[in-house]
């Protein structure tokens, strides 16, 4: 319900540290695109650093 209701507000990418793959799924099959792994920061520092290029993902964070 919530993928495809950010969806539906226009969303198309979901920033995260971690996600489990059935919702990664979900949000796919909505078209929204998800980054798992990334550092604890704030909202804003994290879309600054996927705009310029310079968001570091790594490791999945959830562990289901």
């Amino acid at each position: 319900m919530l993928p495809r209701w950010l969806h539906e507000q226009g969303a198309n990418l979901i920033i995260a540290g971690g996600m489990g793959q059935r919702a990664q799924q979900l949000f796919a099959q909505n078209g929204v695109q998800v980054v798992v792994g990334v550092p604890v920061d704030t909202p804003e520092n994290l879309v600054t650093a996927y705009l310029t290029g310079t968001l570091v993902s790594g490791v999945n964070l959830c562990d289901h």
